[in-house]
């Protein structure tokens, strides 16, 4: 295992994430379109929006990526923050990425005063799920929702 870091993406990184991304996204068997991944890479670089990401990098190789998002709710003043999208190249998996990635995203929200961090996973990933047990507790909520068309 060689070591690696987890910090900011940088607008130079986006040939680099793309892999990843995509690779969530087929692990999810979601089909994204080109101009919402281009929106996306976009927010993290707006400083008006609440969307961020950190990647984890190797020797030059990104191994991993994760989102998060700060926003209000009804049960706390201060923000909380929903950790959208955690992935880890398949070559990577195992050492250690998505922990750190995790933690990562912890400090971000201790830094922006959000007491809670938060994020779903598919009843499927049970792999990951073992990891989000020992950093996380399940809340017992079961997600619902409808898409609803323009």
């Amino acid at each position: 295992m060689k070591d690696f870091i987890v910090r900011p993406a940088r607008n130079t990184d986006k040939a680099r994430w793309l892999p990843l991304w995509e690779g969530y996204n087929r692990f999810y068997r979601r089909v994204i379109p080109d101009d919402v991944t281009n929106t996306t890479w976009t927010r993290f670089f707006d400083a008006y929006e609440p969307v961020h990401a950190f990647v984890a990098e190797r020797e030059e190789t990104l191994i991993g990526l994760v989102h998060y998002i700060f926003h209000r709710n009804t049960a706390m003043i201060a923000p909380t923050c929903y950790l959208q999208d955690l992935f880890t190249s398949e070559a990577a998996r195992g050492e250690g990425v998505g922990r750190k990635l995790i933690e990562r995203v912890y400090q971000a929200a201790r830094e922006a005063g959000a007491p809670r961090v938060y994020w779903l996973t598919h009843e499927t990933n049970t792999q990951a799920m073992i990891l989000y047990d020992a950093l996380a507790e399940r809340s017992g909520f079961v997600q619902y929702r409808k898409d609803i068309a323009p």
